[in-house]
């Protein structure tokens, strides 16, 4: 049995593992770009991070506490824009699931409860960007219903 809530101070250690996996897919597919192994994150912005009401960390557990995996989120507010609509936007900043867990239906189960948050503060949508490196994270989010809203190109010079 899993369970959703939000991160804490005690649950920094096995993030920080987590944000490793993340950063690897990631240096593995690009290490132009991307250092490894490293973490997006330290110990002292975490702690920041999980205190934002506007930076929700959602953690999913099994039953003896351990983290399965983690979604990170931002609440985005545009108002009074020239050409675009008011809209409330969470958006996930980054979504891990365990390597050693992957296909247990943890990402879902953190999707799911994210997009319920979402849904309780009026959010007009849920967004994300994915690496198109990322094959199996596209395939994931394309499974459970997100659509390509926009597209990051590049030249490389």
């Amino acid at each position: 049995m899993t369970m959703v809530r939000r991160a804490d101070a005690g649950d920094i250690p096995a993030v920080l593992k987590l944000l490793v996996q993340v950063n690897m897919v990631h240096h593995n597919g690009r290490p132009d770009l991307f250092k490894g192994p490293a973490t997006k994150y330290t110990r002292e912005q975490l702690l920041d991070i999980f205190a934002d009401e506007h930076t929700p960390v959602f953690v999913c557990t099994d039953e003896l506490g351990t983290v399965l995996g983690y979604a990170f989120c931002i609440l985005k507010q545009l108002t009074d824009d020239n050409i675009m609509t008011d809209v409330k936007t969470l958006y996930i900043d980054d979504l891990c699931v365990d390597e050693n867990i992957r296909g247990r239906h943890v990402g879902r189960t953190l999707y799911d409860h994210v997009t319920d948050y979402a849904r309780s503060l009026g959010c007009y949508n849920v967004t994300l960007n994915v690496w198109a490196l990322n094959d199996s994270a596209m395939t994931f989010y394309e499974k459970l219903g997100m659509k390509v809203q926009k597209l990051g190109m590049e030249q490389i010079l």
